[in-house]
């Protein structure tokens, strides 16, 4: 499928919904055309050429396991919702789930190990911390692991956007803070930043932000970002404006995000992102949709979506002090792997590794193949 061209304007999924209009029996059709990315394929590794087809990399990260993916899915003080799916902990790794107050906000948090480098497993947009269910358990046994909801997703508080100015509060800079502020506070040492996607650019903000609290930076397909204002032709920014305020607005962002929170839309989502489609299971799809529905995530939702400021990845990375490994899943639809790759030329990037097959959430779609990478890159920047 050929790239869309550079006048469509979009955010990273397509969605076609009928809806029936409040107060009237007419019935529309509501369409979003999103832009499409799709990935070519390339050596597994940018800087090493040489290297054959296989999950290889200049540090040797070519180790590959089967793990039991326990799941986790508790919603930590609070009432759970009817219809919510609760996955028992694993037996072989206690995995608890607490609540955090930062700054008058209640923070969800899933923490597990007693030992070992402290790991800080950060979600992308519309994600939670559930999404790293896959992983937590495995990488307890050599770490004390935590992985966090970001104000504003999962089961985190979700102030309503309104109550501040415009584009002031769910920002890149407010992540950031509450990450390190995590750290200081649950955590009470350095650590490991673990991310996916948006929550790649959270780590990065942060570690230049308390460049003394991050030891080493591991993106896992991290967001191009590419619906920036400084990514839009000149002659498009008019209409995304346009656009955004038009979904903040007025009723038609209420009307989209109805849309998008349902079962079958979330499911289609996941279809377009994850390559390996027996990995969007029923579970996986409850939770990422359980916590849209919570009061408050409508409006959180088209705050980010209508975020087109900020930091980008490439003004991040030359600030970085510690090591950043990136890995992408070289199917990746929304993250084309060939724009990625430029970031490995960055002096902070350790090395590129391309995992084979896999979409833009390698962490849920191949724990196979992301936990003993994680836990090679904490390894290596450990020791000594």
């Amino acid at each position: 499928m050929a790239r869309s061209s550079p006048a469509s304007y979009a955010l990273p999924f397509s969605v076609s919904s009928s809806f029936r209009s409040h107060g009237s029996s007419h019935k529309g059709i509501f369409t979003v055309k999103w832009i499409r990315r799709l990935g070519l394929s390339l050596p597994m590794s940018p800087k090493y050429t040489d290297s054959p087809f296989s999950l290889v990399s200049s540090y040797g990260y070519s180790c590959v396991c089967s793990v039991k993916n326990p799941a986790v899915n508790p919603v930590s003080g609070r009432k759970p919702s009817d219809g919510i799916l609760k996955v028992p902990s694993s037996s072989e790794c206690d995995v608890s789930s607490s609540i955090w107050n930062w700054r008058g906000y209640r923070i969800r948090y899933q923490s597990s190990g007693k030992n070992g480098p402290a790991l800080i497993l950060i979600h992308g947009f519309g994600a939670n911390s559930d999404h790293w269910r896959k992983n937590i358990s495995f990488l307890s046994k050599t770490n004390r692991v935590y992985s966090i909801d970001l104000i504003g997703y999962g089961y985190s508080e979700k102030p309503n956007p309104r109550d501040f100015e415009a584009n002031s509060f769910y920002t890149f800079e407010t992540w950031a803070a509450q990450l390190n502020d995590f750290c200081a506070d649950v955590v009470k040492d350095d650590a490991f930043f673990i991310c996916n996607s948006i929550g790649g650019v959270v780590g990065l903000q942060a570690a230049i932000m308390e460049p003394q609290i991050c030891k080493g930076i591991l993106l896992l397909n991290i967001s191009l970002r590419m619906l920036h204002i400084k990514k839009q032709p000149w002659y498009g920014r008019p209409f995304i404006k346009s656009f955004q305020s038009l979904l903040r607005n007025t009723e038609l962002g209420k009307i989209f995000y109805n849309a998008v929170a349902t079962k079958e839309s979330v499911k289609s989502i996941l279809f377009q992102c994850y390559h390996d489609k027996s990995a969007v299971t029923d579970e996986l799809v409850q939770i990422i949709l359980q916590p849209g529905l919570e009061p408050g995530a409508a409006d959180v939702f088209l705050e980010f979506i209508c975020y087109s400021g900020g930091p980008l990845p490439e003004d991040l990375l030359p600030k970085m002090k510690c090591p950043v490994l990136l890995a992408w899943g070289d199917k990746d639809p929304w993250e084309p792997i060939e724009l990625g790759k430029a970031y490995a030329n960055f002096e902070a990037v350790e090395d590129f590794v391309v995992l084979p097959n896999v979409g833009h959430c390698p962490q849920d779609e191949a724990p196979d193949l992301v936990n003993p990478l994680i836990q090679s890159f904490v390894k290596r920047h450990s020791e000594g």
